[in-house]
């Protein structure tokens, strides 16, 4: 149902939509991680933000992913981690590195997670968010008169993406 005063939850996606989010398979999040580390060692956090980039902004894994598979990676061997100045740096073990080099040559998964969105798809979720940086900055240098267009330029934005999706 259509909120004219943006509350609530946002409507349904229009038919055909479906299916356009990217599609990460099990193990892909274990994967990214040990690919990461194949590299060097770094936090859970540096970890989320390298797979973003290399997935072109297609794939952002959540803490709530990746967190626990950094714990299983511990568990069963392949990942050490260490505490310092508040935040735990991940390694890979001996093992850990063994495991990498037999998968040295698979497709790395940021990869496979961003080939799962159509190419016309992914460009419309990288202009967004380059229209997300330029609302970061215009919110933290506008003067007054500035603020006054860039509402008025977004409220005609948000009618004209709803016109777009009433022509069908």
């Amino acid at each position: 149902m259509h909120d004219p005063h943006g509350h609530g939850a946002p409507p349904a996606p229009p038919p055909g939509a479906e299916g356009q989010a990217p599609r990460v398979r099990r193990g892909d999040v274990r994967s990214a991680l040990l690919s990461l580390l194949a590299e060097g060692p770094a936090n859970g956090y540096r970890m989320i933000q390298e797979v973003d980039v290399r997935s072109r902004g297609v794939w952002r894994p959540s803490p709530g992913s990746v967190y626990p598979a950094l714990q299983q990676l511990e568990d069963e061997g392949l990942v050490t981690g260490d505490e310092s100045g508040g935040s735990r740096t991940y390694r890979l073990t001996e093992q850990g590195r063994e495991h990498a080099a037999r998968h040295r040559g698979d497709p790395a998964p940021w990869d496979e997670v961003a080939r799962t969105i159509p190419e016309d798809r992914h460009e419309l979720r990288q202009l967004w968010g380059q229209l997300g940086e330029a609302f970061v900055l215009l919110t933290h240098t506008a003067n007054d008169r500035q603020v006054a267009e860039a509402k008025r330029l977004l409220r005609e934005t948000r009618r004209s993406f709803f016109h777009i999706l009433a022509e069908d």
